[in-house]
């Protein structure tokens, strides 16, 4: 843990849990745990292999990755 007063070492992973929540948690309804943890592994292939964001110059997260690797 960082030191007290930094919140800047959790940001990123807060940051997918709030976007996982409004965009997958509360939007669906699940049968059993067995039929959550099936969805939310492709919610997680979706995130990072489909879903664009403008802060990544309109890539996936992996497609950012890849270009970024070819560039340097």
């Amino acid at each position: 843990m960082s030191r007290k007063g930094n919140c800047y070492d959790n940001a990123v992973m807060e940051n997918f849990f709030g976007i996982m929540k409004s965009e997958f948690l509360y939007l669906n309804e699940f049968e059993s745990v067995d039929h959550f943890k099936l969805e939310l592994a492709r919610y997680i292939d979706y995130y990072n292999h489909k879903r664009i964001k403008s802060k990544l110059k309109g890539m996936s997260p992996v497609q950012y990755r890849a270009h970024a690797q070819q560039v340097a």
